[in-house]
């Protein structure tokens, strides 16, 4: 078993490798990083309920990105005809729109590529550990 003060700092450095490899791999040349991001949020819950309307709240939670930042993501998905905004009371949500999911689908062909060569690198076997490991970690919401 691996020291605990080295087993953190072996943690961490995998961490930024794993955090610097995703973003540096401009998965989606046509989408900004934080658009691919939120889009794939949308497209998730459409895939799950055939609706795909997620309140920003969640987005905010789920990602971190700064109010402002995400704010203008969403602007722009909405100004690319991508999603379109509703409210329901006091709360604002994104909806998918289905005429443009077929070009979504196209743009998101680049990330699927490299979770496969992720999966191709790595084996199916540590590509679903390395899943449920990182699901187990979020659905934890570990406050630092």
């Amino acid at each position: 078993a691996m020291e605990n003060g080295e087993l953190r700092e072996r943690l961490l450095s995998a961490w930024i490798g794993i955090n610097g490899f995703f973003k540096d791999s401009r998965m989606t040349r046509e989408l900004t990083y934080n658009e691919a991001v939120v889009m794939k949020l949308v497209y998730d819950q459409y895939r799950a309920d055939g609706v795909g309307c997620v309140p920003v709240q969640s987005i905010l939670k789920r990602t971190n990105m700064l109010k402002s930042l995400a704010n203008r993501t969403i602007d722009s998905l909405c100004a690319q005809g991508y999603v379109v905004k509703e409210r329901n009371g006091r709360a604002l949500s994104l909806r998918i729109v289905t005429q443009r999911l077929p070009d979504f689908l196209a743009v998101h062909q680049r990330p699927l590529a490299l979770a496969q060569a992720v999966i191709d690198t790595i084996g199916p076997e540590d590509a679903e550990r390395f899943v449920r490991i990182c699901e187990r970690f979020l659905d934890a919401e570990v406050q630092i």
